[in-house]
């Protein structure tokens, strides 16, 4: 078994595959305070809960996003796992073409993605992850990484509207089913939900005009269920996207490895 791990800013994604299957997965909220034991004791629990014996884990892969984190994370498996974790990046090569400007400066995060909706589903691509930020990164036909947009997250979006203005609540993000609100709460739902799908479309549209008619989309993350119904055009909702790249990356590695 493999147990792949996803750091992101605002939780901590975790996968248990047998051979190419996805068995079980579970997340937990992600703190730049946490500690391995934390993070270890988590771990196990789940596994007993999926009735998984942590003996079956023959490796780890990590990727993340959060370097305050990877400590307590690598220590975690070291000590939990009896496993020296295989990380994105450093011990873990991602082979793909990386057509940015400067390769260096994209999160592995998205070249996970990349990796992982290629494997599946082919190029041309664009991916669209509703994580604490959104991220858009399109995909060649031949799997080489072009780049992206970056956007604030819904939930930063909101969170910065009710902190910034005087008489505006909390509310929760949900789609009201209305664009013309009848309440200031069903307004500001209307506006965060339609307002941010707009933005979606419209940058996914002006992607797929310089990819090609063909080009398939992609979302995934934890919003993705919520937006699919506002967001037309979507061929795959897929929120296993970065855990089945490191499943590609992982058996990429193992068999430049064979002896």
């Amino acid at each position: 078994m493999l147990l792949a791990m996803d750091i992101g800013n605002t939780n901590m994604k975790f996968g248990i595959f047998r051979e190419d299957e996805l068995l079980h997965t579970f997340r937990v909220g992600t703190r730049h305070d946490v500690t391995s034991d934390e993070i270890g004791l988590s771990l196990m629990q789940f596994l007993a809960f999926a009735k998984v014996d942590c003996k079956e884990i023959e490796d780890v892969v990590i990727t993340s996003v959060v370097p305050q984190v990877m400590h307590a994370a690598t220590n975690a498996m070291r000590k939990y796992v009896g496993k020296e974790p295989l990380v994105v990046g450093d011990t873990l090569k991602v082979r793909i073409p990386n057509r940015y400007g400067n390769p260096s400066e994209v999160g592995m995060d998205r070249l996970v993605d990349a990796v992982g909706a290629y494997q599946k589903y082919g190029g041309p691509l664009v991916i669209v992850d509703f994580g604490t930020a959104t991220t858009f990164n399109a995909v060649d036909r031949d799997g080489g990484y072009l780049g992206g947009a970056i956007m604030p997250g819904i939930r930063i979006s909101m969170k910065a509207l009710f902190e910034r203005t005087a008489k505006l609540p909390r509310v929760e993000l949900v789609d009201p089913g209305v664009v013309i609100g009848k309440s200031t709460v069903e307004s500001m739902q209307a506006g965060a939900f339609y307002g941010y799908s707009g933005a979606v479309m419209n940058i996914v549209s002006l992607m797929k005009k310089q990819l090609g008619p063909e080009t398939k989309l992609v979302v995934t993350g934890g919003l993705s269920s919520l937006f699919s119904k506002g967001v037309a055009g979507i061929d795959y909702v897929d929120t296993s996207i970065t855990l089945n790249g490191l499943l590609t990356l992982y058996r990429q590695y193992k068999e430049a490895h064979v002896s």
